[in-house]
């Protein structure tokens, strides 16, 4: 760790005086700084008095004075409350709390941090983080794509904050409506996220400091079309601690898919696996503990997601059981001119790897013990001693390892990666190994430790140092606010000529056997000018110490040469090459190309192939929007809600926090070039009601368009009856914005601001182009239903005139057959009047005058039909009988006389009534009575005929027509 008179100095000069507070927002004062002197302490002691209140301030750029002190305070008293997020001007905090706190990180958060118009004014969260950078995406604001940096030590909770932003990105970026394809069963968020379950299975080990710790770098792109919504993903890895295989610090474990294997394999995957229940395997170590990420069947649950086949997961946990046996290899030598031997138990898991490695038990035996030499053209074996035996078994672990981790990152990268022409945008989240110092450090710790050291100076380059130099350049009233500065430690580890790294690969390359005493000599004459590397010349053990931004850390030299240059015995990848695992052999296939020559001249060393691929790294950063989280970790023991002041302040200081605050309080985050801010906001001006001078500006003319910056920016603050901005030459500057050269220095409320004003404007023109739009549709509406009523009109009127007309005629006809009809009938009914003419007058008898008067019926047996007379009723039947009634009645009389003619007075059975017509019938008589009624044998068209008075009577073919009596 850094001393503490430079821990002083940077306090001294990173103060700055807090201003009062406008209006909700913090007006920056500029003033000489104040040194640590009484009165400093008395404004910290005045304000920690009130620690009730230090768990409110949510942002620590409100804390005033600003200083580690106060800083601590106020995370110590949220943290206390159990809240874990702060906000440091551009940085967020997270304290870990060594807990699920699954409230939290909840679906429901997500949407209400992802719907809210200002995310800002909710409570600190990683996931403003992540919406702030996604909906700088969305508006296209420059440079577009975006990176998330999570940064901090070993067990600050990196990995779990990595996967709560892809979680985010997984839940507020995906498709809304299914694609119809049949691949979207499985969807690329689900792939996404399952890829972490693996990516930390294979990756992530349990150390001293925690219990999920990542020994691999990563950072994933997150791929957006042109809708923001996710389409894929890759996956970048960086420097896998692959010695973990075979050697596994003390306290600490392997790899996490070894113990999932171990504990959560069924009964038939051991036998396969050759597993059996109470085996010991050397390479498993504190086997006995359980941490939540010893989940096997969650493992395999991602891989089929993946799509990865179960014949293939069963070839890869052969390997990976093949590897476990290869550490209980135990060789022991007694001649070194002859080949090292192998225990009776030895040969057992010697067998067990060969078989489960699918490579024969004797070339295997074979390439772990004997090396070949090439001396010109022809080949020598030589045995190998027991200590270059041991090495061979665990290279071949290790390689195995390696490159089935890079076959798994390739697999998930073909499995989530989007066509380059879907995808025009990415998010970026990486996630790192935390800084790392043990009681014994080498080339991985090296490695770790000079890959934080990029990220902070990357920090440092883009915010602390260039932030304050571009005010300067931009004509901002800056006083500079000192800061460490962690680029002579860069210069050690990576300058040119000389550095650390360059010394490990010239010693690499020789072609010659390592010795930790030479490699010390050289590193002190070569870099003993540098004030960040120092030797204990007390130490029995040859090492150096780099004094890194984070603090000093001893690497351990012995072993430091070997590891770069990783040598891989061309044997054991001939080797493997013929197994007859598939995958195996798949994935050894090309690795021929990467056998050195013997001279050993052009080898890729480990330390130049990671330092190329952090260089790749870094231009990414360096054209991406950087957002920081720094991860805090609490306690050194990860004990759950558990407050160590001192673990706090020294990664406080380390990482620069303090420094941060001082320059966000006093600074302007956000800076916007002219071009860009007047495309984006000159709107607000345009349709505003304020008066103003902005005209079309030309984007080439510098003066042109500051002038219409100013006034927008004038406009703008006139919509609060804020003061315009330099209108006098008294240099009066508002708080909030700056109009600088080239460009516009604006804090984050202000931004906030300008974006409301702005969505005010298109909200306004929005409702003008509806109010339009609505209005041109009302009227089409009306006119349409105007149309639409005069075409019913004239149809309707049609139809009404076609059905009168039709009426009309139908009437003339009905009128005209009804009038030939009556006509008819007429016609008919005047040809059937009795007349002189028809029938000859027969004489009538004279009935006795008693008959007459007592309206008697006379009975008659003559045959031959006569005239029936009735006055004034006269009745025809029409089945005439054989005699022949004739009856004179009026009055009462009458109706006795027609019951009389309907109900014959005659005995049962001696009278039968039947016609005499020949079946043709009497139809009708229809006459007026004058005198006596004459019968007609004509059957009549009338409508009367066949009527039967009574069903039950014996008559048939009655017909009775009354006949009235006109005089």
């Amino acid at each position: 760790m850094t001393s503490a008179d430079k821990r002083s100095n940077v306090r001294e000069g990173g103060h700055s005086n807090g201003g009062g507070t406008v209006k909700g927002f913090v007006r920056k004062v500029h003033s000489p700084h104040p040194s640590l002197n009484d009165s400093l302490e008395g404004e910290i002691q005045a304000f920690l008095i009130d620690e009730d209140q230090l768990h409110t301030y949510d942002d620590l750029t409100k804390v005033n004075p600003v200083t580690p002190t106060t800083v601590l305070k106020c995370l110590q008293a949220r943290y206390r409350v159990k809240v874990f997020y702060t906000h440091a001007g551009c940085t967020l905090v997270a304290l870990n709390p060594f807990q699920p706190i699954p409230d939290l990180y909840t679906l429901d958060v997500m949407k209400e941090y992802h719907c809210a118009p200002q995310p800002q004014e909710f409570k600190p969260h990683i996931f403003i983080v992540a919406e702030e950078a996604y909906r700088n995406v969305q508006n296209q604001l420059e440079p577009v794509n975006q990176s998330l940096v999570v940064s901090g030590e070993s067990g600050a909770g990196k990995t779990w904050t990595s996967r709560c932003l892809m979680k985010y990105y997984a839940t507020v970026a995906a498709a809304s409506s299914v694609v119809n394809s049949q691949d979207t069963v499985e969807r690329i968020e689900r792939r996404v996220l399952d890829s972490n379950p693996i990516m930390e299975a294979f990756g992530n080990a349990c150390t001293l400091r925690n219990n999920n710790s990542s020994r691999f770098g990563k950072y994933i792109q997150l791929q957006l079309d042109r809708r923001q919504l996710l389409v894929g993903a890759s996956v970048q890895t960086y420097l896998l601690e692959k010695t973990r295989v075979a050697c596994q610090p003390a306290n600490e474990r392997n790899f996490h898919i070894f113990y999932q294997m171990l504990k959560g394999a069924t009964d038939e995957q051991r036998k396969e696996w050759k597993m059996p229940c109470g085996k010991h395997f050397v390479w498993l170590p504190n086997s006995e503990k359980t941490v939540e990420e010893d989940s096997f069947q969650e493992t395999v649950e991602a891989m089929v997601h993946l799509g990865i086949k179960a014949e293939r997961q069963r070839q890869l946990f052969r390997i990976l059981s093949g590897i476990l046996q290869l550490g209980n290899l135990n060789f022991s030598s007694m001649d070194e001119s002859q080949p090292c031997d192998l225990d009776e138990q030895s040969k057992d898991f010697l067998q067990r790897a060969a078989d489960l490695l699918c490579v024969p038990a004797e070339e295997l035996l074979m390439s772990l013990r004997v090396r070949t030499l090439k001396a010109g053209k022809q080949s020598v074996l030589k045995p190998c001693s027991r200590a270059e035996c041991s090495m061979r078994r665990d290279c071949l672990a290790k390689v195995i390892y390696a490159q089935l981790f890079e076959w798994l990152v390739t697999f998930i990268n073909n499995s989530i990666c989007a066509d380059q022409s879907t995808w025009y945008n990415f998010i970026g989240v990486l996630d790192v190994y935390g800084f790392e110092c043990f009681q014994i450090n080498n080339l991985e710790q090296l490695c770790i430790n000079y890959a934080n050291e990029k990220l902070q100076q990357h920090f440092v380059a883009h915010y602390l140092r260039a932030q304050q130099e571009e005010y300067v350049s931009e004509g901002l009233e800056w006083s500079f606010v000192k800061y460490q500065d962690n680029q002579s430690c860069l210069d050690l580890l990576e300058g040119s000529p000389v550095s650390v790294f360059s010394l490990l690969n010239e010693e690499s390359r020789l072609n010659r056997a390592s010795d930790a005493k030479t490699m010390k000599v050289r590193l002190e004459k070569e870099l003993s000018d540098n004030s960040n590397i120092s030797w204990d010349k007390f130490s029995k053990q040859p090492h150096f110490t780099v004094a890194h931004y984070a603090g000093q850390v001893a690497y351990q030299i012995q072993g430091m040469v070997e590891k770069n240059k990783d040598p891989v015995p061309p044997e054991l990848i001939k080797l493997l090459q013929k197994s007859e695992n598939s995958l195996l052999h798949h994935i050894f296939t090309d690795k021929e190309t990467e056998i050195p020559t013997s001279k050993g001249l052009s080898k890729v060393t480990v330390v130049s192939k990671f330092k190329n691929s952090l260089e790749s790294l870094m231009r990414i950063l360096h054209t991406t929007t950087p957002h920081y989280t720094r991860c805090i970790k609490p306690n050194p023991d990860c004990k759950p809600l558990t407050f160590k002041k001192e673990e706090v302040i020294m990664q406080l200081e380390a990482c620069g926090i303090v420094e941060t605050i001082h320059i966000s309080a006093a600074g302007f985050p956000i800076r916007i070039p002219f071009k860009g801010f007047m495309q984006r906001y000159g709107l607000i001006a345009k349709y505003s009601h304020v008066k103003s001078g902005i005209h079309s500006v030309d984007a080439g003319a510098d003066y042109i368009l500051r002038r219409g910056v100013e006034n927008l920016l004038s406009v703008v603050l006139q919509h609060e009856a804020f003061d315009p901005l330099c209108k006098d030459n008294s240099g009066k500057h508002n708080s909030w914005v700056h109009c600088g050269r080239t460009k516009v220095f604006l804090t984050q409320l202000m931004l906030d601001f300008l974006e409301y004003q702005r969505k005010k404007v298109l909200c306004q023109c929005a409702f003008s182009i509806q109010c339009c739009w609505l209005r041109y549709q009302r009227r089409r509406r009306c006119a349409r239903l105007l149309s639409a009523t005069r075409i019913q009109a004239v149809v309707r009127s049609w139809l009404v005139r076609r059905q009168l007309q039709r009426w009309n005629r139908a009437a003339a006809v009905i009128q005209n057959t009804w009038r030939m009809w009556r006509a008819l009938l007429k016609a008919l009914a005047e040809t059937e009047l009795d007349d002189a003419k028809d029938l000859l007058e027969a004489d009538v008898p004279q009935l006795n005058a008693i008959i007459r008067e007592r309206g008697s019926v006379q009975l008659s047996f003559i045959q031959e039909p006569v005239s029936v007379r009735g006055w004034p009723l006269g009745l025809a039947l029409a089945s005439a009988p054989t005699i022949t009634m004739s009856l004179t009645a009026t009055g009462f009389q009458k109706m006795v006389s027609v019951m009389a003619s309907l109900n014959l007075p005659s005995r049962r059975g001696e009278y039968k009534l039947e016609p005499n017509q020949y079946s043709q019938e009497l139809a009708s008589i229809r006459a007026q009575p004058k005198g006596s009624v004459k019968l007609h044998y004509r059957r009549s068209p009338l409508l009367y005929a066949d009527r039967k008075p009574d069903m039950k009577s014996d008559m048939s073919g009655f017909n009775a027509i009354l006949l009235e009596k006109t005089l």
